[in-house]
Order: C-alpha cells, then sequence, then structure tokens
C-alpha cells in the first residue's frame, strides 16, 4: 500500500525531544488511519538534531529528512516539506509535541469534505504572556484575513497537498495557511486538539515574533491577496 499522507516536522535545535518525537511518531503511524510517513526538515539547527534524525531514519523507512544549508525559518521548512511531499495529504506538527500527533486522527476525519482541516487548542498550556499575545495576534490576523479561524498557529493542520503546492509562501506565512487556502476558493474546517506543555528545549518564538511580526505580516497578507492570480478553466479543446 502506498503512502498517503505525509506528516512534516520541522526542526530546530531539538536534540532533547527527537527521541520522544520518534516514539509518539512511530506509535502514531501504527494507528494512523492513512498510510503515513514522515518528513523532518532540518532548519539549520546547530546542535545535534542532524544526526538523531539520521538514527532515525535509518531505523525506520517511514521517516525521511531535508537538511537545510543553513537557517531559514519555519515558514520555508513548511513551504520545504510541502514542495517535496508526495501524498495525496499533508499535514505538519511542532517538534516540541505540544500538540498530540494521535490527534491528527481528529482532523482527518474531516478532510475528505475539507482542502484545510486546522486544530485549535483547547486549554493551553503556555505561559499567560504566551496566550494573551497569540490571541491579540489572531484577532488582529482575522481582522485582515476574515477566515474565521481562531488560532492559525496551531501547529497541527492536515491539508490536501494540490492545494498546500500552490500557496505563495512566504515568510511568516505559515500563520495564514488557511486565509491562503480560501484564496483558492477552498474549504476550511478547524476542531478542537489537546495541547501540552512543552517538555523539553527552548520556544523558538517571543513577543515580538508572536505579536508585532504577525502584525507586519497582515500587510504582506493582504498585498498577496490583491496580487493572486486564482482561474478555473470552463472548457478545453
Amino acid at each position: 500500500m502506498s503512502y498517503e499522507f505525509t506528516i512534516i516536522v520541522p526542526v530546530y535545535n531539538e536534540e532533547e525531544n527527537l527521541e520522544r518525537v520518534e516514539k509518539e511518531l512511530s506509535d502514531y503511524i501504527a494507528k494512523s488511519t492513512k498510510k503515513t510517513k514522515v518528513l523532518f526538515v532540518n532548519d539549520g539547527s546547530k546542535d545535534n538534531s542532524q544526526k538523531l534524525i539520521e538514527l532515525i531514519c535509518q531505523r525506520s523507512p517511514d521517516f525521511s529528512y531535508l537538511l537545510f544549508e543553513e537557517n531559514r525559518g519555519l515558514s520555508a521548512a513548511i513551504k520545504a516539506g510541502f514542495d517535496f511531499a508526495d501524498t495525496e495529504l499533508v499535514g505538519y506538527i511542532d517538534s516540541d509535541l505540544q500538540t498530540a500527533p494521535d490527534d491528527f486522527n481528529l482532523l482527518l476525519e474531516e478532510i475528505e469534505e475539507f482542502d484545510l482541516v486546522t486544530g485549535v487548542r483547547a486549554d493551553r498550556k503556555d505561559s499567560f504572556v504566551k496566550n494573551m499575545s497569540s490571541t491579540i495576534a489572531n484577532s488582529i490576523r482575522r481582522a485582515f484575513t476574515h477566515d474565521g479561524m481562531d488560532d492559525t498557529g496551531c501547529p497541527l493542520k492536515v491539508i490536501k497537498t494540490d492545494y498546500a503546492k500552490r500557496i505563495p509562501m512566504f515568510k511568516g506565512l505559515h500563520r495564514f495557511l488557511p486565509a491562503m487556502i480560501l484564496l483558492q476558493n477552498g474549504k476550511i474546517k478547524q476542531v478542537p486538539v489537546r495541547h501540552f506543555p512543552r517538555m523539553a528545549g527552548t520556544a523558538k518564538f517571543g513577543l515580538w515574533n508572536r505579536l508585532l511580526g504577525p502584525l507586519m505580516d497582515c500587510f504582506a497578507y493582504l498585498w498577496m491577496k490583491k496580487k493572486y492570480i486564482n482561474y478555473s478553466v470552463a472548457k478545453r479543446g
């Protein structure tokens, strides 16, 4: 049976988490409702992440990786995953595992009727400052995009790959994936998922790139929306 679903795992200096990532994703693959494989995208890590990733991939054919020459950021890592995905469906999860791989099945239940299904982190286990900055950023983003999504920063998403590959990604646009699917006249849905505290490693985002950065990205999105080319062919001879 050929693979149906690729899970992208962006990695940047996450050596402390990768053993748990391997275990939890291996456990999920065994119970996934789709034939699933994992694609690590190492975003130029400076620690031992790459060595650990290669060992994981040697142990299982369900795991593979891309290694960037240098750090390019989360949006670039996700874009690379989209570019190299060869399955009908693609998703992603952060390597800190603050969301559960098992909850991909909740999203997969809905994906047949939609083109993107995103998680909404219920009962978030983050700090007050992190939660508040995310709430404000999401409110600002919704005012710009009108996508109706409550938590586009949730690192648990499933997308039909043909839609994902048409997203014109730029730095910061990973926060606008639902809106970019809407630009393609696609359908989107959000589903509550579990959320957990970070168990190891350090967060890669602070107040600037959780609040002020996304505000600037909203203007980039508006420019993209104005310039975006979308068409449908009525007839071909």
